[in-house]
C-alpha cells in the first residue's frame, strides 16, 4: 500500500515537470559552440606557449649537459696528455682525475637540469594565470623549515662539493682528516669512506672535516735519526752515512722511490754520552716509511762493518775497557729494615710482648 502512495506521487512530480525540447537542447548546443568559438584561440595560444615552453627547455638542458660532458672529456684528454711525463709524477693520477672530472660532471649536470626543469614549470604555472606568490611563499617557508631541520645534511653535501671542486683528496691518497685517518677508497658528496691500518673502514661525513692532511700528493720527506757514542768520529760517521746513502740510491727499486739524494744533515743533538745524526731524503708520496726501513736495515750493517757502535740497549765491551758492576752504588740495606734486629728493638718505644718476657 506505501509502495503504491509513493509511487503516485512520484508520478504526479513528474508529470507535473517540463519536458525538455528540441529546441532547448539546440540552444544549449549552440551556447556552447559559441562558448568555444570564443576561446578556442585563447586555448590554442595557451597551448603553443606550453609546447614551446617544453620544447626549449628540452632542448637547452641537452646542450647543456652535452657541453658539460664535452668539457669534462676534454680535461681527461688534458689529463692523458701530462700522464707519463716528469710533470704528471708531481701530479694526480689518470684515474684520480677521471673520477674527480666524472663526479664534478654528475653534480653540474643535475644542477643545471633541476634549474632549467624548474623554471620551466614556473613559466607553464604562470600561462595558466596561476598566481605564484602563495607557491612561492610556500616554497620559502618549506626550504627554510628543511635547512634548519636537514643542516648537518646541507652542510656535508656542500662540503663534498668544494672538497671535490678543490680536489683536496682522491681515491688512494693516505689522509689525516682528524677525525680518523687512512686510505680513501670512495669519495662521495656527503660521507667519505677510508681504510685504516688495522683494515677497518671509517665513514666520514664531510661536514665533520675541518682539516685535512693529505700524505700523497706531491711528494714525502723520509728522516732518520742515528745515534752514536760521544766519542766517534764524526768524518768516519758521514762518511759511511754517506756511502750508504748512494749505494741505496743506486739499487732498484729504492731508485725510483727516491726522488732526491740522501743527505747528510748533520748534528741534531749533542749530549755527554751520545750525539744525534740526521739523514733525509725526498721520497714517492707515501713510501716514506718504506724508505726509513730500509735505510736504518743498511745503516746498521754498515756500522757493524765499519765497527761503529750505536748508542742504546745493551752496553758492548770494548777490548781493554771494564764493564761497571752494577751493584757497585747500590748501598747495603739498612739494619732498621728488620723489626727483629737490634737497632730496631733499641728504637722501638715498646718492644714486642714476645720478647718482653
Amino acid at each position: 500500500m506505501i509502495l503504491s502512495v509513493l509511487s503516485a506521487r512520484a508520478s504526479d512530480s513528474s508529470s507535473d515537470a517540463p519536458q525538455p525540447t528540441l529546441k532547448d537542447a539546440q540552444d544549449q548546443a549552440g551556447q556552447a559552440a559559441s562558448w568555444v568559438e570564443q576561446n578556442w584561440s585563447t586555448w590554442l595560444g595557451i597551448g603553443l606557449r606550453v609546447l614551446l615552453i617544453i620544447v626549449i627547455a628540452c632542448v637547452l638542458r641537452v646542450a647543456v649537459r652535452r657541453t658539460i660532458t664535452r668539457l669534462i672529456d676534454r680535461m681527461n684528454r688534458t689529463a692523458q696528455a701530462v700522464d707519463g711525463t716528469a710533470l704528471g709524477g708531481l701530479l694526480v693520477n689518470v684515474e684520480r682525475r677521471r673520477q674527480r672530472s666524472h663526479a664534478i660532471g654528475s653534480v653540474l649536470r643535475s644542477v643545471a637540469s633541476f634549474l632549467i626543469m624548474g623554471t620551466a614549470a614556473l613559466m607553464i604555472l604562470g600561462t595558466f594565470e596561476i598566481n605564484l606568490a602563495p607557491l612561492l611563499a610556500s616554497a620559502g617557508v618549506a626550504g627554510v623549515a628543511i635547512g634548519f631541520g636537514a643542516r648537518n645534511l646541507v652542510t656535508d653535501f656542500l662540503s663534498g662539493v668544494f672538497m671535490i671542486l678543490e680536489d683536496q683528496y682522491g681515491v688512494g691518497d693516505t689522509i689525516d682528516a682528524g677525525v680518523a685517518s687512512g686510505e680513501v677508497i670512495e669519495v662521495g658528496l656527503r660521507v667519505t669512506k677510508l681504510r685504516g691500518d688495522k683494515g677497518e673502514i671509517w665513514y666520514v661525513r664531510n661536514g665533520e672535516v675541518k682539516r685535512i692532511g693529505n700524505l700523497s700528493q706531491g711528494w714525502a720527506t723520509a728522516g732518520v735519526d742515528v745515534t752514536v757514542r760521544a766519542d766517534e768520529d764524526l768524518d768516519r760517521v758521514k762518511a759511511v752515512l754517506a756511502e750508504t746513502g748512494e749505494a741505496m740510491s743506486k739499487t732498484e727499486p729504492w731508485n725510483e722511490m727516491l726522488w732526491g739524494p740522501v743527505e747528510v744533515l748533520g748534528l741534531d743533538s749533542v749530549l755527554l754520552d751520545s750525539m744525534v745524526v740526521r739523514m733525509t731524503a725526498k721520497t714517492m708520496p707515501g713510501k716514506a716509511l718504506t724508505i726509513e726501513r730500509e735505510l736504518r736495515w743498511r745503516i746498521k750493517r754498515a756500522f757493524d762493518e765499519a765497527g761503529i757502535r750505536i748508542v742504546g740497549g745493551v752496553p758492548v765491551q770494548v777490548d781493554g775497557e771494564q764493564l761497571v758492576d752494577p751493584a757497585a752504588g747500590v748501598s747495603a740495606p739498612s739494619a732498621y729494615a728488620s723489626t727483629t734486629s737490634p737497632q730496631s728493638l733499641a728504637a722501638a718505644p715498646i718492644p714486642p710482648a714476645n720478647l718482653a718476657k
